[in-house]
């Protein structure tokens, strides 16, 4: 196989990346908008660390875009282990930042930042690089099955004890895409996933907050004054935006019930703003994204190419429709932003820095 490089980057995924962050940065501001009628007094702060988390998003996707992807790999283990320690970090008193009983951000000075972002990169280079290096291994009980397991519980026991599971459940389905992708078994596959399944159940049992979001999912109406509030305002900001939307900065739901509005429920503010066919359109991008990203895979000179952008595509665009399904109830509650869009530097920054990476891959193809 001989590869050539064509020294420009894919300039249509480059383009539509650019157009999502700044119509993402619109809608926020649409969204934003709740904060300052409620004269919220931390909304110039909120304003500037997501300007701040756009402008060195940029600086990484450049960066990120010119060190050629093969460097990852070799640096792939350190940038995983550094990747949990800072993760870790969250557990240290004064360090870390605990809010409505969860662990998952660190202070620096008035920012903060939610380490698990970067966790998903490092999770991401080191399983492209792991997968890669296995080859004829992967089927291989002991070196291959048995150590993704491994990789993935200790994902796992960090991210339940801040506790994360939406941000779990996004690397588990993009460990399972990688995993498929470079050849695993659809038997071994599904073993992961029904260990996956006995893992939530268990989590129900021994979490009260994970039964009680199980249980609003599976009947909403159950608890409308308490767990299912959130779902339920949802559907009615969605459900009022009927067609076209009441219009840019026209919500009613972000001034009175709905929560995070510029959170994790910033699609139902945008789907009452915008209506049923902005929504499709905001989806639409998502879907291209997608698309776009894994031709990139397919073009990619080697394993560990093809795989790093698979594992990227499908982080990104598995937690933005984890986010939409949630607001739309069609998952259950997480808790994880709508990339692009939700407030969040950290998140920003971390998927920037691997559209950057995406982008060199798109640089090196088959020939």
């Amino acid at each position: 196989m001989t590869t050539r490089n064509k020294h420009k980057v894919d300039k249509f995924f480059l383009w539509l990346v650019i157009f999502m962050v700044f119509a993402g940065f619109f809608l926020f501001v649409s969204a934003f908008m709740g904060l300052l009628a409620k004269e919220d007094t931390t909304f110039a702060r909120t304003l500037s660390t997501q300007l701040f988390g756009i402008v060195l998003g940029f600086i990484a996707l450049i960066v990120t875009s010119k060190i050629k992807y093969q460097f990852w790999k070799k640096y792939s283990l350190y940038l995983f282990i550094g990747s949990i320690l800072l993760t870790l970090l969250v557990f240290v008193p004064g360090v870390g930042i605990e809010h409505g009983g969860a662990h998952r951000w660190l202070k620096i000075g008035s920012f903060s930042i939610q380490p698990a972002e970067f966790l998903k990169v490092g999770f991401v280079i080191y399983f492209a690089a792991f997968l890669s290096a296995l080859k004829d291994k992967l089927h291989s009980p002991k070196q291959g099955v048995l150590q993704i397991f491994l990789i993935l519980s200790i994902i796992s026991l960090i991210l339940l004890k801040q506790p994360d599971t939406g941000t779990l459940a996004v690397i588990v389905v993009s460990a399972l895409a990688m995993f498929i992708v470079a050849g695993g078994k659809w038997r071994h596959t599904f073993g992961f996933v029904t260990i996956g399944m006995l893992g939530l159940w268990f989590l129900t049992i021994m979490r009260p907050y994970a039964k009680e979001r199980l249980l609003t999912f599976l009947d909403p109406t159950s608890d409308m004054l308490g767990a299912g509030w959130q779902i339920k305002q949802s559907l009615i900001a969605i459900g009022s935006g009927k067609l076209y939307g009441r219009g840019f900065g026209q919500s009613i739901q972000k001034f009175t019930n709905l929560p995070e509005p510029i959170g994790d429920s910033i699609f139902a503010v945008t789907a009452e703003e915008f209506g049923f066919i902005g929504s499709v359109v905001l989806i639409a991008f998502f879907v291209t994204l997608a698309v776009r990203g894994l031709q990139i895979a397919k073009r990619a000179p080697d394993q560990f190419g093809g795989l790093l952008v698979v594992g990227i595509v499908i982080l990104i665009v598995g937690q933005s429709f984890f986010n939409i399904g949630a607001m739309l109830g069609v998952f259950p509650l997480t808790g994880i932003p709508l990339l692009f869009i939700s407030q969040g530097g950290s998140a920003l920054l971390a998927t920037l820095f691997l559209i950057g990476i995406v982008l060199n891959v798109s640089k090196h193809k088959k020939v």
